[in-house]
């Protein structure tokens, strides 16, 4: 099997079947990483964020593995739609919310009341924190995973987690009055569920 980097190189190179197959390996993780972010437009931003790893490729050295760089890539993709649907340059990821931005439910139909608020929840934290929770969840990336794949240090991925669950927590508990706090075990079992209902939930090994 080629491996990601002989794909892209590949690719640049003009063929176009070695980018198909690097789309398709590639293809549910992006999704993932998208659909909970932007309520249309989903298949376009990871179209552009492919053509964008190409363009780029001279970025992608092989001292990471793809998704790394397709994650790095997929960041400033998100963000540059941001700017261009607010026709604002001054987006803070790690003060804004997806929910500052769009400000409507989560596009993702959940089977159970908790999986919603959990997914709605998710989209009111800074963006930032909410990758760093969606790789957690999503992709079941410890805090060394997800460092890796954010090039942050590890200890600002745990306490970039922290920090998350604990806004996350926030959201799911507000209105409750505290009746019914929700512990990280059951906010773990719940995104379990959501993760399991998402396409292609066994990410590829990375070549």
């Amino acid at each position: 099997m080629q491996s990601d980097r002989e794909l892209l190189e590949a690719w640049q190179g003009g063929d176009a079947g070695a980018g198909e197959t690097l789309f398709r390996r590639y293809f549910d993780r992006a999704c993932r990483f998208f659909y909970n972010k932007v309520d249309h437009g989903v298949e376009d931003l990871i179209q552009q964020t492919f053509l964008a790893c190409l363009e780029n490729r001279e970025r992608f050295r092989g001292d990471s593995s793809f998704f790394t760089f397709l994650i790095g890539v997929g960041k400033n993709v998100l963000r540059l739609h941001y700017r261009r649907q607010r026709r604002d340059a001054r987006i803070d990821f790690h003060t804004t919310s997806v929910f500052d931005l769009s400000p409507s439910p989560s596009r993702i139909v959940a089977q159970r009341m908790d999986e919603q608020r959990v997914l709605d929840g998710l989209r009111k934290i800074p963006i930032e924190l909410q990758i760093v929770l969606e790789l957690h969840y999503w992709e079941e990336m410890s805090a060394t995973r997800v460092a890796e794949t954010l090039e942050i240090p590890v200890g600002t991925a745990k306490t970039r987690l922290r920090r998350g669950k604990q806004l996350l927590r926030e959201q799911l508990d507000e209105g409750t009055a505290g009746e019914t706090a929700t512990n990280d075990d059951a906010l773990d079992d719940c995104a379990a569920r959501i993760r399991r209902a998402f396409p292609g939930t066994d990410p590829p090994d990375e070549a």
